[in-house]
């Protein structure tokens, strides 16, 4: 059976991180590693993962480069890439691993469940699991993983500052087309809560139509609220 590593990026994430870490504990005990790649946060993030994970490395900031940085110093021979406000399910070592191997697949991603209170989480959850079985591209919130030569033949990430996640998927399905987990991830519907889900989904659309049709991924980002 092969080695599964989980590299979660962070920045600012001290509030919540250890309740997302502390969920992984028992795959930790079964030999699953946990990374997590601080990209200059200012809080007690740092302080908050070290118990938690088997290594916390620096890199420079930006979501693709520290994943990158994360897919480098990793031991597994698959890669999993998790948001850190996002949870896996209990037995997600054997759902990824054993999937991969019986399928044949290279790569591949969850279903996710957005938590909120509004019902159109829901909604917007179906609609992207579905989206993502018909086009074969993921989003990072649906925790993507890949076999480690797959990640390194793709070129990793994209060092983008938007839309990496819909990139390295347009690379690894040259690959293979990806292993679409019906098993859900559960991940915090906030930053659609924070600014209204019609007009989060709006603005989404927007800027996946823009980088569809060739828009420079820093503008989308600035567009998207990134510094």
């Amino acid at each position: 059976m092969s080695k599964l590593s989980i590299i979660i990026p962070v920045l600012n994430e001290g509030e919540g991180l250890a309740a997302t870490l502390d969920v992984l504990a028992d795959l930790r005990a079964l030999g699953t590693e946990v990374i997590v790649v601080d990209g200059g946060s200012r809080d007690a993030t740092i302080q908050r993962a070290r118990p938690r994970a088997d290594r916390v490395i620096l890199a420079p900031r930006g979501r693709a480069l520290q994943m990158n940085a994360g897919a480098e110093k990793a031991s597994g021979d698959v890669l999993l890439f998790l948001h850190a406000d996002t949870r896996l399910p209990a037995d997600a070592d054997h759902l990824v691993l054993r999937g991969l191997e019986r399928s044949g697949r290279a790569w591949g991603r969850f279903d996710v469940k957005i938590e909120g209170q509004s019902s159109l989480l829901r909604v917007i959850a179906w609609h992207m699991n579905v989206r993502s079985r018909l086009t074969g591209i993921a989003t990072g919130d649906q925790a993507i993983f890949a076999r480690r030569a797959a990640f390194q033949a793709a070129g990793g990430f994209p060092a983008i500052p938007l839309m990496e996640d819909v990139a390295l998927c347009k690379r690894l399905k040259r690959v293979s087309r990806p292993l679409c987990l019906h098993d859900c991830v559960a991940t915090s519907g906030r930053r659609w809560e924070k600014n209204g889900v019609l007009s989060t989904m709006v603005l989404m659309w927007r800027l996946r139509l823009a980088y569809f049709f060739g828009a420079d991924p820093k503008k989308l980002a600035q567009r998207y609220g990134y510094e």
